[in-house]
């Protein structure tokens, strides 16, 4: 039953994170549950060592990304068993996308908060705005 709650949560806030890509919006600036962040809090997590999760396509992937990123396609490979073998629930992790005209990010952030995960920080604006600070990228 639980996990029927969690998919029912998960699908009614992925649905309402939609329908502002309909209407040409961008993503949230805020997710409950999670933290935003900003490019140089990242960066400090980053120096920390924190896990970043990069939830962008394969071929978005392959151009460039945060270096150490784990890669877990939003679309494909981002399911609660795929993060929890890359991070314990209690880690602290960055999921990123391609900035706010991006809701990968957002509606990862959602579903990991959903799954359990306590210290989930939503990097709103993403490997553009990391690339730009002139951070390390591979």
């Amino acid at each position: 039953m639980k996990t029927i709650l969690q998919f029912a949560a998960v699908a009614a806030v992925s649905l309402g994170l939609a329908a502002p890509v309909l209407a040409g919006d961008v993503s949230p600036e805020q997710v409950a549950g999670a933290t935003t962040v900003d490019t140089a809090q990242a960066r400090a997590l980053f120096d920390k060592e924190v896990a970043f999760v990069d939830v962008r396509k394969d071929s978005d992937w392959d151009a460039g990304r945060v270096p150490g990123a784990i890669h877990l396609d939003l679309k494909g490979k981002f399911t609660e068993e795929g993060l929890s073998a890359e991070v314990k629930k209690d880690e602290p992790l960055v999921l990123y996308c391609n900035g706010s005209s991006c809701l990968r990010s957002s509606e990862a952030s959602v579903m990991a908060v959903a799954w359990g995960f306590s210290k989930v920080h939503y990097y709103r604006d993403g490997f553009p705005a990391w690339k730009a600070g002139g951070n390390p990228v591979e």
